[in-house]
């Protein structure tokens, strides 16, 4: 792909200098791309790469955007053509699209939802574009994506009912607690895993999930839930968030109703992703629990693409390793399907040495 797009520019520099030599005139000015970032195809040994982005809605969203822009960067020998699409699933694959038309070398998608993404997927194989997927999964035969690499969230929802009940069992608290759950986009792999891994645990351990609804992993959509959850019921226990900026907005508006966040508290805030303004709020206590969904893909999606470039195989699914943060030690680790998930109480050096 890259040495067509050589053979072009040069073809077309050739051009534009017999023009030049015959007394013609060449006009500088040229299409703009409709994405947030592009640089000029004319350096044709740079490996060019659109990536369709979900959008900008948290803070998390913004650390995986950043760990693509400076890892994709033209200093590392890149074109990056990025498209934020505002959670908008008719432009992304408008903007996968775009991508295929302009021959990038490789298409890295976010996906907004799991489901649609068969035909769109194998017009880039036709077009023998590579497309590697981050973050969320997809819904499509696995023959028409090259590589995906992101967080397993089922075990995440697991990892957070299995705190739960460990820590409800350390404390001696028998009491059917309530449980109201602020979820993410609807449709999305992370919402549909955390829910369901979660809820096994409800399920199994006879707990009372109130109400569940989609607050589109925005803060504004999280206090406008709780706001509703609040006027709706009067015994709630723990509020789980899908993630950090649901759970901003659900404290905001659990303060305003004049309750008190945290374990010892009138209810607990649980939440996900980790971002470091999430930690803050688990270390004063805001946040009981936050289970890691590391955002820095950049590093991880390059390796993929180092390894398609020297024509290896890489792995097909990659899971990324991950964590859980708590105010205090009443569980050191939880332990779901064999694999132990570590707590790890946040302190100040925690903190400082956090990347995002």
């Amino acid at each position: 792909m890259r040495m067509k797009k050589f053979l072009a520019a040069t073809l077309t520099a050739a051009m534009v200098f017999s023009l030049t030599a015959c007394g013609g005139s060449s006009d500088s000015s040229s299409g703009k791309e409709d994405t947030a970032s592009s640089s000029s195809d004319s350096s044709g040994d740079k490996i060019s790469i659109g990536f369709a982005q979900v959008g900008h809605e948290s803070d998390w969203r913004t650390a995986s955007t950043e760990s693509c822009r400076s890892t994709f960067s033209e200093e590392n020998g890149y074109d990056l053509k990025f498209v934020d699409c505002d959670n908008k699933s008719a432009d992304q694959l408008e903007a996968v699209r775009n991508f295929i038309e302009q021959e990038v070398d490789y298409i890295i998608i976010d996906p907004i939802v799991t489901t649609g993404w068969d035909t769109v997927l194998k017009e880039a194989k036709d077009a023998g574009i590579p497309v590697l997927v981050i973050d969320r999964e997809i819904e499509a035969d696995d023959s028409l994506y090259t590589a995906w690499v992101g967080s397993d969230f089922t075990a995440e929802g697991q990892a957070a009912g299995a705190w739960l009940k460990a820590y409800l069992d350390a404390k001696k608290i028998t009491k059917k607690v309530n449980i109201v759950t602020i979820a993410g986009t609807n449709g999305s792999s992370a919402q549909i895993g955390r829910t369901k891994g979660f809820n096994q645990y409800v399920k199994s351990n006879g707990w009372n999930l109130l109400d569940e609804q989609d607050g589109d992993f925005t803060q504004d959509g999280g206090q406008k839930i709780m706001e509703s959850y609040l006027k709706s019921y009067k015994d709630i226990d723990v509020v789980v968030c899908q993630n950090d900026n649901e759970a901003f907005g659900a404290i905001d508006a659990i303060k305003a109703a004049g309750y008190e966040v945290g374990a010892d508290k009138d209810m607990m805030v649980f939440s996900f992703d980790s971002t470091k303004e999430g930690l803050k709020k688990v270390q004063s206590g805001e946040i009981t629990l936050n289970t890691e969904c590391n955002p820095l893909h950049g590093p991880r999606v390059e390796a993929i693409i180092k390894q398609l470039e020297n024509k290896e195989t890489p792995e097909k699914k990659a899971y990324v390793d991950e964590e859980m943060f708590a105010h205090d030690d009443t569980v050191k680790s939880v332990t779901v399907d064999g694999k132990e998930y570590p707590v790890t109480v946040v302190t100040d050096e925690v903190m400082g040495a956090r990347k995002y």
